[in-house]
Parts: structure tokens; sequence; C-alpha cells
């Protein structure tokens, strides 16, 4: 049975265009599914730690091989219990709204608390980086209003799939899905939305 957790970096709820488009898919995926555990995860709710300096020391201690103590010890059991929540699930989806040409500090919080050394990577000084999550899924709901494919750089730039996309190799996730929102200031609205919900729902059913 495949676990499935909704990671959603929107703090704007109902007002949502991300959280409602990735709605659509947990219905589809829900309909297509009925057995498996879906759950949510709302980075704003509170329950992401910060990763300060008592968590950035103990990641270098970790990384030299030793073993943090006093307050680093707990910041970064706080940071392996955060990568615990998220590592317990094999299927992931997550709602990107585009802030400001990339993704919600949120998010990036989230990114800089779980990416640990042996929990989502290993490095070695002969061969780099390896990717320590495998045989995850992830699909991503990616909107913006203003930016948008085949406009030029006056409407900004998408660092926002890029990044992410990016980040989501590096742990080792591969096999990612993309549903797209981007109406523009000038475009049809309904019809991307309608365009976009329909990929919800496609890449939920066989998710």
């Amino acid at each position: 049975m495949s676990r499935l957790l909704h990671i959603s970096a929107s703090p704007r709820g109902a007002a949502s265009a991300s959280l409602a488009i990735a709605g659509v898919f947990l219905d589809a995926y829900r309909a297509a599914h009925p057995e498996e555990v879906v759950d949510h995860f709302d980075l704003w709710d509170g329950s992401l730690p910060e990763f300060g300096p008592a968590a950035a020391t103990a990641k270098m201690t970790v990384i030299g091989g030793g073993t943090p103590t006093g307050e680093q010890a707990e910041a970064w059991a706080a940071a392996v219990a955060t990568f615990e929540r998220f590592d317990a699930y094999d299927r992931y989806l997550f709602s990107v709204p585009m802030w400001n040409s990339t993704v919600p500090y949120k998010l990036k919080q989230f990114i800089d608390v779980v990416s640990q050394p042996g929990l989502i990577f290993g490095v070695d000084p002969e061969t780099g980086y390896s990717s320590l999550l495998t045989g995850k899924r992830a699909a991503v709901v990616y909107t913006s209003s203003v930016w948008g494919p085949g406009l030029g750089p006056e409407f900004g730039a998408d660092h926002q799939s890029g990044f992410f996309n990016d980040w989501l190799r590096w742990t080792g996730i591969t096999d990612i899905r993309e549903i797209r929102f981007h109406p523009t200031l000038t475009g049809d609205a309904d019809l991307a939305r309608k365009r976009a919900e329909e990929s919800a729902r496609e890449i939920a059913r066989a998710f």
C-alpha cells in the first residue's frame, strides 16, 4: 500500500489556486486508490522547525563525523523528526505557488530542514553527492499569475520549477509529474484552470 503526503506551500487557504488544484488531484487520487493513505503537511501550520545557528552547527558536526550535544542536539533532533515525517511516505504531492520568480520561503525552509547528511544525501570527497531517497514519486502543482511560458523577461522568470525539480532529483526522487497553471495577466484564466484540473485528474488516477 502506498502512502501519499500533500505538502502545501501556500498560506492563502481557499483563495489559493495551487491548493484548489491540489484538491482536484486528491479527489481523483482517493477515488482511484481508496485503500491508500493520504495525509497533509501544511508548511504554515507552525510545526516546521527553524534552521538557525544551532541547527547549522549541528549539521556541520554530523558532516565532520561528530555527535551534536546540548542545544545543537535539540535542533538536530527536530530536523531529523521532520525528515522522518517526510520519509514515511512514498508518494508526494507538492502545491507550489510562484513567489517573486521562485518558491515561497516556507518551502525553502522545509528543504533546508530535511536536507541533511545521512538522511537526504551522502557526500564523498572523490565522487561528490549521492542521493538517498529512492523508489519515491512526486507530483507538483506549479502556479503563477504573471509569469508564463513564452513571455519575455519583463514578466519575470521561472526560478520556481527549475529550482524545485532540481532539488527533488538531488534527493533521489526522479519520477516527477508536473501540473501547471499559468494564466498570466491577459490569458484565459478559466481555460487554463480547466486544463490544469484535467491534468491533475489524469496524473492522479495513474499516480
